[in-house]
């Protein structure tokens, strides 16, 4: 069984775009056993007529797993970050920063948060450039809901996230992308990051 968390924009241009789908999964063994496990999937679209059409797919490699620092032990066992398979692996395997781990610890102590994407399963580069992402370098985090609220639902508080983007330039983000314009050089908007906030790191 396979049960689709949250789909994000990774990139949009005018004719392609970048999504992330954030999966769950579960399977039976022929003995009856349940094993849980799951992927974050860049789909690659480009634009057709009548409409657009998947060109590639590529799927979270988050790597072997390590045995977990302190930072690491307290994010994958929090009850306040809700991280889909892909995220907790891309922890495990200790290649995420720990600006990163100590971030979301900090910004845990406020909110509940559903993390979307941390390092596997997004694009190497800023969508549409040669830039290297912060994804992939361990050094970023995307969140798709926070206190139980979607950040692309109309209903949310505008307030909430905006505060939310402001905590995390507190707890050392220099790079925060949301769906509202903040004043200050850390913050930006832009229709890729209309459905959830970014959060990247210098280190």
């Amino acid at each position: 069984m396979l049960q689709v968390i949250d789909a994000q924009y990774g990139g949009i241009l005018s004719d392609s775009a970048s999504v992330l789908v954030v999966t769950r999964t579960w399977a039976r063994s022929p003995a009856g056993t349940i094993s849980g496990g799951g992927a974050t999937y860049d789909v690659r679209l480009s634009s057709a007529s009548p409409t657009w059409r998947v060109t590639e797919i590529h799927p979270s490699q988050p790597g072997t797993p390590v045995t977990p620092g302190t930072l690491a032990h307290e994010v994958l066992s929090s009850d306040r970050l809700d991280l889909p398979p892909a995220s907790s692996a891309d922890i495990a395997s200790g290649q995420v920063h720990d600006s990163v781990l100590e971030a979301m610890l900090h910004l845990a102590q406020t909110y509940r948060l559903g993390i979307s994407v941390v390092r596997s399963g997004h694009p190497t580069y800023v969508f549409g450039t040669t830039r290297p992402s912060d994804h992939p370098r361990g050094r970023a985090f995307d969140t798709w809901m926070i206190d139980g609220h979607p950040v692309v639902a109309s209903a949310t508080p505008q307030a909430l996230v905006t505060a939310f983007m402001r905590d995390a330039a507190r707890a050392g983000s220099y790079n925060i992308g949301g769906p509202y314009a903040v004043s200050g050089s850390a913050y930006f908007t832009d229709d890729t990051h209309h459905d959830h906030v970014h959060a990247g790191f210098t280190s």
